[in-house]
């Protein structure tokens, strides 16, 4: 599945959410960031991979018993084994935590099987010990009661809304300290390369900040000596 290349992906992973959130609105899109998800752990990777999706819908008690996990077809485990190495599996719980979405044996298996990472605008069971995986990891908050409860897993690989953000499968996911941000895959290449200028700009920005440096005229670069300065400054740090 994966057709993002190694110069793109490894650029997403040097820039911020933050950063790609502006660029993205300047071609016109605002909700490309994921509401209300949060990071498992405190100290997770930055994720960036294209989006493999799983859909909940809310659960009908008659057809989603424990048994429903003996059919090899099921939706979510279907999904765990499916998602490509290097894909990020996004599920769409519609926004509701009190079940959990998936939990840390899934996580586990998806993590070994060499996925960049997991989001749902819903629960983990298990968080403390998918928090002690390494696998980036994105959540609503933690949630102890089986999927079976409340969200039947139904289809797999499909475009979804996960926190009020469109995923379609292969968007690229950027997944930082910040949250969770969509980026449609046919922008992926050119949101890269314009984040990691950007992200050389704002590094450059925040050390004359440090300093002492006003604002105006810096930030945005609209006095020419600005853009002289940067320029040395690149040449001096070999960005």
């Amino acid at each position: 599945m994966s057709k993002l290349s190694e110069a793109t992906r490894n650029k997403l992973k040097s820039v911020s959410t933050a950063t790609v959130a502006t660029a993205l609105f300047k071609r016109g899109l605002r909700i490309q960031m994921i509401q209300d998800v949060h990071p498992v752990g405190p100290d997770q990777p930055t994720m960036v991979g294209e989006a493999f999706t799983l859909r909940y819908m809310p659960a009908r008690e008659d057809l989603n018993t424990i048994d429903v996990f003996r059919d090899r077809s099921h939706p979510q485990r279907k999904a765990v084994e499916d998602c490509p190495a290097g894909a990020v599996l996004v599920m769409d719980s519609r926004k509701d935590a009190r079940a959990a979405s998936a939990g840390a044996i899934l996580v586990t298996r998806l993590m070994k099987r060499g996925v960049a990472g997991v989001v749902t605008d819903g629960g983990f069971r298990d968080s403390a010990e998918i928090a002690k995986l390494g696998i980036p990891a994105y959540h609503h908050r933690p949630s102890a009661p089986t999927n079976l409860t409340l969200h039947q897993a139904i289809e797999i690989n499909v475009p979804i809304g996960c926190g009020d953000a469109p995923v379609f499968p292969g968007d690229v996911i950027l997944g930082d300290a910040d949250g969770v941000i969509v980026i449609p895959a046919h922008l992926a290449d050119e949101i890269a390369n314009e984040t990691f200028e950007m992200t050389a700009f704002e590094d450059f920005v925040t050390e004359e900040v440090g300093r002492g440096r006003g604002i105006f005229g810096l930030y945005p670069a609209t006095d020419p000596q600005t853009l002289t300065d940067f320029a040395e400054w690149r040449k001096k740090n070999g960005r």
